[in-house]
């Protein structure tokens, strides 16, 4: 085995880049990057029934996205199969294997009998040493790994400590189908040895496979790389995590509006830990990644932290920045390309100028899109029930009686509109509230904003004028 850490992230293309995956990706990345070693990506695309391009293509777009990056061309393992099937020849060769011709309904007995004597199904060994001269006539045999029978195969796992496993519980596993295809454990094995792989990082419910492919490493004669099993990821109610919980693709936090730094800091802070740091950027995380940090236990997914994250992101986050990721997101929304034609190159100009005031009040970039909307809308503008309210009939004079004011400021910037509102209210004898409040909602059809006057200066003389004067004069 290389000196040099080699991890790899190996999906099966069933399915988009979901959020445990997503964390997997991370921790084999940061372990990687922390030791100087590289990250290699899988195609785990054997099950060709299931397997899809657009999967595909959702895995690398979402790795791409969250700023993980792997080395070299994706390893397809459907592509290797000829390998693999060499593999177990060879294992046959030695004796380390045999061919079995045990029937389907003979496996659907030997389940049925393990269960009704209250033990785990398993194959029951009956081809292991038996004569194949015995052999049915015109049956395609499956090979089976011959497992030992006794005594226990240890993982010492970086994460779950030492785990230990009897043999007499695990079977002889087929390891290529009477069909010649090769089964997944022996895929893993050769796959892994051939890429150099010196450490696997996977889920925890992968550790039974650990045990099964420790033993496969054995007769091959190979060195078996270093585990590393995570725990799993649940709900904030501490169940199994599911779609309510944010069981979703990496594709979909996208869509919410979520920035990849931010899920990225999220997802590492999912049972990993580094004193009390929250906050962290990929260069602090790969000078503390390790794997002895990794708690055990289960992790617990929570919406509201992850977006009080974000919030921290959004507001970070080069202005600049935040319009080229709307500029992309906008034609992915369900509405985009209304929502594009309505926000035009104007919009996108006013909308920069305008973020420094939308990024305090917003915590995902939807909920900032939604929050600029008041800078598209055309004339007459919808309001809001509270703007309603807001806009009654003293609300209405008010703005009559501030409009000419308004209309006198020169230059048409923050500062001076500021100066010249506070005046007004002064002379009228009224809080600046009272004043603000009607504006506003006169400005945004809403009765929640940026502040007044960055609305104004951003809106423009011209534009937040008409929109003044369209409600006072009803």
């Amino acid at each position: 085995m290389s000196d040099k850490v080699v991890t790899r992230f190996a999906p099966s293309p069933t399915g988009y880049l979901h959020i445990g995956g997503a964390r997997t990706a991370l921790f084999n990345w940061l372990y990687a990057k922390a030791k100087g070693g590289k990250m290699l990506l899988r195609i785990e695309d054997t099950d060709q029934a299931r397997s899809t391009e657009g999967a595909i293509l959702a895995i690398l777009d979402g790795l791409t996205w969250l700023g993980l990056d792997w080395e070299g061309e994706p390893v397809y393992q459907l592509s290797r199969a000829m390998r693999h099937r060499e593999m177990a020849e060879q294992l046959l060769a030695e004796g380390k294997a045999y061919r079995c011709y045990a029937s389907a309904e003979e496996l659907t007995a030997m389940r049925e009998k393990a269960r009704a004597e209250g033990r785990a199904p398993g194959y029951d060994g009956r081809w292991r040493d038996r004569d194949l001269a015995e052999a049915p006539a015109g049956i395609a045999p499956a090979i089976r790994f011959k497992a030992p029978n006794d005594g226990e195969t240890v993982i010492e796992d970086q994460v779950q400590g030492r785990v230990v496993f009897a043999n007499k519980d695990l079977d002889d596993l087929v390891i290529l189908r009477s069909d010649g295809t090769p089964t997944y454990n022996l895929s893993v094995v050769v796959d892994d040895h051939d890429m150099g792989t010196t450490h696997v990082i996977r889920g925890d419910d992968h550790l039974t496979n650990a045990a099964r492919q420790s033993q496969i490493y054995k007769a091959l004669g190979w060195q078996t790389p270093i585990f590393a099993h995570l725990p799993l990821i649940h709900g904030s109610d501490g169940a199994k995590l599911s779609k309510r919980h944010g069981a979703l693709g990496v594709e979909a936090y996208r869509a919410m509006g979520y920035l990849p730094a931010a899920l990225r800091n999220y997802l590492v802070r999912l049972g990993w830990s580094h004193g009390d740091e929250e906050i962290m950027s990929a260069e602090d995380m790969i000078r503390w990644f390790d794997l002895d940090a990794i708690g055990r236990s289960a992790a617990r997914f929570d919406f509201t932290k992850l977006e009080n994250l974000n919030g921290h992101y959004l507001r970070e986050t080069p202005d600049a920045e935040i319009v080229d990721r709307l500029r992309a997101l906008v034609p992915e929304l369900p509405n985009g390309d209304q929502l594009a034609a309505s926000i035009g190159p104007d919009g996108w100009r006013k909308l920069e100028r305008a973020l420094p005031g939308l990024k305090e009040r917003a915590k995902t970039l939807i909920e900032l899109l939604d929050n600029a909307q008041y800078l598209f809308t055309k004339r007459p503008l919808a309001l809001d029930a509270q703007a309603e309210k807001l806009l009654d009939q003293p609300g209405r004079e008010t703005l009559a009686a501030l409009l000419p004011r308004l209309e006198g400021v020169e230059p048409w910037a923050k500062e001076a509109l500021d100066a010249s509102v506070r005046a007004h209210a002064e002379e009228a004898g009224l809080k600046l509230g009272k004043l603000a409040q009607p504006l506003r909602a006169a400005l945004t059809g809403k009765s929640t904003s940026p502040g007044i006057f960055d609305v104004l200066e951003v809106l423009g003389r011209e534009e937040s004028l008409a929109r003044i004067a369209d409600q006072a004069r009803q």
